[in-house]
């Protein structure tokens, strides 16, 4: 549990103390996720740029008179092979990636929304209920966790 959360002494009871640390970790793996989505989508880039400028240089160029030309080209240096696979399995790489950075955000969306839902419920006694705005504050400086409105 995280140590912020295990502190906030009487103003929440246990099971509100594991919702709001299990929505930390949810957004620590959509974060953690967005992050290398975005590490490999900008080396995608990047390697895409390089194998097309060195296609550019190497084959089309100097071949540009002939398709065939530039298509036996191609085929006839290694490079070029290694090149296309190494762009299409970052490419491959990327798409896995966003699809599991897009899971993490809805599992971490639902919990978060859960937890607004419930919150008459996780804060019933009224010193509590009046109390868990110092909860919510936290949670939005620390962990930047938006507890006040179900939109992100």
């Amino acid at each position: 549990m995280e140590h912020s959360i295990i502190h906030l002494d009487d103003r929440t009871d246990q099971a509100t103390k594991q919702m709001l640390t299990n929505v930390v970790k949810r957004k620590q793996k959509y974060d953690n996720f967005k992050n290398r989505h975005l590490t490999v989508m900008t080396l995608t880039m990047g390697m895409a740029t390089v194998f097309l400028l060195y296609m550019y240089l190497t084959t089309i160029k100097p071949y540009s008179y002939s398709f065939y030309e530039v298509f036996s080209a191609f085929f006839s240096q290694p490079a070029n092979l290694y090149l296309f696979i190494i762009t299409g399995g970052l490419f491959g790489l990327m798409n896995l990636l966003r699809e599991k950075r897009d899971k993490a955000e809805k599992e971490y969306h639902a919990l978060r929304c859960e937890i607004i839902d419930k919150s008459k419920d996780l804060w019933k006694k009224e010193d509590a209920w009046k109390n868990r705005h110092l909860v919510y504050e936290m949670m939005k400086e620390k962990y930047d966790i938006n507890l006040y409105h179900e939109n992100k």
